[in-house]
């Protein structure tokens, strides 16, 4: 754990503990909500092929995922962590134009 603290930039085992809380809490959340937002558009795994009905869900997934692990990071008293690497992840994804860098 040390290293992990380490790499992360933590100090305390208590933010260690949040941050897996909000990881948790986070990656419950997007799938069901993702799951739900299918239904509300009636994908489902009967009328729809499971690749696509899989592909439907990641990519409704992957963006709603960032955005709600800064919700709940904020919420948690964790953005110092969450803001840079829900940017990164965003990033990676390419929805970085969403967070302008400020380039002198």
């Amino acid at each position: 754990m040390e290293k992990l603290k380490r790499r992360w930039g933590i100090t305390s085992n208590y933010d260690l503990v949040i941050i897996f809380i909000v990881f948790a809490i986070n990656g419950s959340l997007s799938a069901k909500i993702s799951s739900y937002l299918m239904n509300l558009l009636n994908i489902n795994q009967e009328n729809t092929h499971w690749f696509f009905y899989y592909l439907i869900l990641i990519v409704l997934v992957l963006p709603l995922y960032p955005f709600l692990l800064m919700f709940f990071g904020y919420l948690f008293g964790q953005s110092k962590f969450f803001f840079p690497f829900s940017k990164k992840m965003l990033r990676g994804i390419g929805l970085g134009f969403i967070f302008k860098d400020k380039k002198n």
